[in-house]
Protein backbone atom coordinates (compact mmCIF):
# COMPACT_ATOMS: atom_id res chain seq x y z
CA UNK A 1 0.00 0.00 0.00
CA UNK A 2 1.35 3.39 -1.10
CA UNK A 3 1.63 5.39 1.93
CA UNK A 4 3.34 9.03 1.13
CA UNK A 5 4.66 10.96 4.46
CA UNK A 6 5.61 14.67 4.36
CA UNK A 7 8.11 16.30 6.63
CA UNK A 8 10.38 19.54 6.62
CA UNK A 9 8.00 22.09 6.75
CA UNK A 10 7.98 25.12 9.41
CA UNK A 11 8.25 28.96 9.74
CA UNK A 12 11.61 30.52 8.41
CA UNK A 13 12.40 33.73 7.33
CA UNK A 14 12.51 35.59 3.80
CA UNK A 15 15.39 34.52 2.19
CA UNK A 16 15.86 31.05 4.52
CA UNK A 17 15.87 27.91 3.25
CA UNK A 18 13.91 24.60 4.24
CA UNK A 19 14.17 20.92 2.72
CA UNK A 20 10.86 19.10 2.43
CA UNK A 21 10.86 15.37 2.69
CA UNK A 22 8.41 12.79 1.25
CA UNK A 23 8.94 8.73 2.19
CA UNK A 24 7.08 6.51 0.76
CA UNK A 25 6.62 3.95 3.48
CA UNK A 26 5.55 1.24 2.13
CA UNK A 27 7.66 1.06 -0.75
CA UNK A 28 5.59 0.05 -3.50
CA UNK A 29 6.95 2.15 -6.48
CA UNK A 30 3.57 1.54 -7.95
CA UNK A 31 4.03 4.83 -9.52
CA UNK A 32 7.49 6.44 -11.61
CA UNK A 33 6.92 9.82 -11.03
CA UNK A 34 6.94 12.29 -7.94
CA UNK A 35 5.97 15.79 -7.67
CA UNK A 36 5.51 18.39 -4.82
CA UNK A 37 2.11 20.73 -5.06
CA UNK A 38 0.94 23.64 -2.89
CA UNK A 39 -1.81 25.56 -1.47
CA UNK A 40 -2.17 28.49 0.08
CA UNK A 41 -5.02 29.80 1.94
CA UNK A 42 -7.84 30.48 -0.83
CA UNK A 43 -6.05 29.63 -3.35
CA UNK A 44 -5.91 26.27 -5.41
CA UNK A 45 -3.34 23.86 -5.34
CA UNK A 46 -0.27 24.57 -7.48
CA UNK A 47 1.99 22.50 -9.62
CA UNK A 48 5.89 23.21 -7.84
CA UNK A 49 8.21 20.27 -8.58
CA UNK A 50 8.03 17.01 -10.33
CA UNK A 51 10.55 13.65 -11.13
CA UNK A 52 10.92 10.91 -12.31
CA UNK A 53 12.51 8.20 -10.30
CA UNK A 54 13.76 6.18 -13.33
CA UNK A 55 16.09 8.67 -15.47
CA UNK A 56 15.58 11.62 -12.93
CA UNK A 57 14.22 14.12 -15.17
CA UNK A 58 12.84 17.33 -13.38
CA UNK A 59 10.15 19.78 -13.92
CA UNK A 60 9.69 22.87 -12.30
CA UNK A 61 7.00 26.05 -12.03
CA UNK A 62 8.33 29.48 -12.98
CA UNK A 63 7.91 30.56 -9.69
CA UNK A 64 10.10 28.47 -8.47
CA UNK A 65 13.00 27.80 -10.74
CA UNK A 66 16.27 28.59 -9.78
CA UNK A 67 15.01 28.21 -6.14
CA UNK A 68 13.88 25.08 -5.38
CA UNK A 69 15.64 21.77 -6.43
CA UNK A 70 13.70 18.33 -6.70
CA UNK A 71 15.75 15.34 -6.08
CA UNK A 72 14.82 11.35 -4.96
CA UNK A 73 17.19 8.76 -3.35
CA UNK A 74 14.73 5.73 -5.00
CA UNK A 75 16.97 3.37 -2.10
CA UNK A 76 15.38 5.22 0.44
CA UNK A 77 12.23 5.85 -1.23
CA UNK A 78 12.53 9.36 -0.75
CA UNK A 79 11.88 12.34 -2.95
CA UNK A 80 13.16 15.84 -1.87
CA UNK A 81 12.30 19.58 -2.10
CA UNK A 82 15.05 21.90 -1.15
CA UNK A 83 13.64 25.51 -1.48
CA UNK A 84 16.15 28.24 -1.32
CA UNK A 85 15.60 32.26 -1.28
CA UNK A 86 11.91 31.88 0.25
CA UNK A 87 9.76 34.34 -0.04
CA UNK A 88 6.27 35.04 1.70
CA UNK A 89 4.31 34.29 -1.22
CA UNK A 90 5.88 30.60 -0.78
CA UNK A 91 3.94 29.65 1.86
CA UNK A 92 1.32 27.49 1.71
CA UNK A 93 0.57 23.59 2.47
CA UNK A 94 3.07 21.60 0.26
CA UNK A 95 2.26 17.91 -0.78
CA UNK A 96 3.99 15.23 -2.45
CA UNK A 97 2.19 12.91 -4.98
CA UNK A 98 2.90 9.65 -6.95
CA UNK A 99 1.58 9.47 -10.20
CA UNK A 100 1.69 8.41 -13.92
CA UNK A 101 3.54 10.91 -16.14
CA UNK A 102 6.11 12.59 -18.13
CA UNK A 103 7.33 15.99 -19.20
CA UNK A 104 4.90 18.67 -18.75
CA UNK A 105 2.21 16.29 -18.05
CA UNK A 106 3.18 16.01 -14.57
CA UNK A 107 2.08 19.67 -13.53
CA UNK A 108 -1.10 18.64 -14.00
CA UNK A 109 -2.85 16.94 -10.65
CA UNK A 110 -4.92 14.48 -12.24
CA UNK A 111 -1.67 12.60 -13.03
CA UNK A 112 -1.13 11.68 -9.53
CA UNK A 113 -2.96 8.87 -7.94
CA UNK A 114 -1.11 8.93 -4.30
CA UNK A 115 -0.89 11.67 -1.97
CA UNK A 116 0.63 12.82 0.86
CA UNK A 117 -0.89 14.98 4.24
CA UNK A 118 0.58 17.62 3.71
CA UNK A 119 3.42 19.53 5.17
CA UNK A 120 3.07 24.11 6.34
CA UNK A 121 6.13 26.14 5.15
CA UNK A 122 5.17 29.51 6.78
CA UNK A 123 8.01 32.53 5.54
CA UNK A 124 7.53 35.55 7.79
CA UNK A 125 8.99 38.72 6.00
Amino acid sequence: QVQLVESGGGLVQAGGSLRLSCVDSGRTFNYYAMGWFRQAPGKERDFVAAIRWSVGRTTYADSVKGRFTISADAAQATVYLQMNSLKPEDTAVYYCAGGYCSGNACREESQYDYWGQGTQVTVSS
